[in-house]
């Protein structure tokens, strides 16, 4: 955060353009007592995403409900930039939202904004850190529709609809979809239980799409032994199936 002689500079991102408009008439009002500038707005969480990853901001005033991608889901990727943002949501009357925001202590403002309140959260806002990732997932009622890449200094988003599979190797997953390989700096463990209704785990290092699967097919090993592949719809390359998975092979042959 920027030292307390310096403006503070914050990004306002709402898809609706009063709403925005509101917002940076109320700014102004701050600016007389609080040293700020507005360094942009963006109307959903992928213009608001691809912007902060080329310019920097202290704060991001951030509206829960957007099409696209909501304001959670924004706020979890913008914690893959090098320097996230301090995150305000603004929403209309929310009970659940309100309820967990506060059991987290998590700064929002409730719709129509007041100036008093905006000025006391953007105060607040220079001592704070970025929320955690793994907080906001716990606020997040439904799985994130894109997984974040950061590649080459920037946020690149891949539809998790597009990921054929996930695989743990090192440190890092894979994540490929038809047309390439990504690189993901998160947990296989926590990828399984935020998409359980997508992927279905196939080897401790594997998930695979459910939908995405072709056929599966017995391969002779060493000696005697055997064991099961699995080929997704699209993609030469056969998945080795762990002996402890290969219920995965019965499930799928019932149905």
């Amino acid at each position: 955060m920027n030292s307390v002689n310096l403006p503070l500079s914050v990004f306002v991102v709402d898809d609706e353009a009063p709403a925005r408009q509101r917002i940076k008439e109320l700014l102004g009002d701050c600016m007389a007592q609080l040293p700020l500038e507005i360094a942009g707005e963006a109307a959903n969480g992928v213009e608001a995403l691809e912007m902060l990853s080329g310019l920097h901001a202290d704060v991001a005033l951030v509206d829960i409900r957007m099409p696209q991608m909501d304001g959670l889901e924004l706020a979890q990727h913008l914690n893959k930039l090098e320097k996230p943002p301090v995150i305000i949501f603004t929403t209309a009357y929310d009970n659940y939202a309100i309820q967990a925001f506060e059991q987290h202590a998590i700064d929002y403002l409730l719709k129509p904004i007041r100036l008093g309140r905006l000025f006391e959260a953007l105060t607040r806002a220079r001592a704070a850190v970025p929320l955690k990732s793994e907080v906001l997932q716990e606020l997040m009622p439904e799985p994130r529709r894109n997984l974040s890449i950061h590649e080459r200094g920037k946020i690149l988003l891949v539809p998790v609809e597009k990921i054929l599979y996930l695989r743990a190797e090192l440190k890092y997953v894979t994540v490929r979809t038809q047309e390439r390989e990504f690189l993901a700096e998160e947990p296989l463990g926590a990828l399984e239980k935020e998409f359980s209704a997508r992927f279905i785990r196939i080897h401790r290092n594997c998930l695979v799409a459910r939908s995405e699967i072709e056929s599966f097919e017995k391969v002779a090993g060493e000696g005697n032994e055997s064991h099961w592949t699995v080929k997704l719809k699209g993609l030469d390359e056969k998945l080795p199936i762990s002996r402890r998975q290969q219920h995965v092979v019965k499930e799928f042959k019932k149905h």
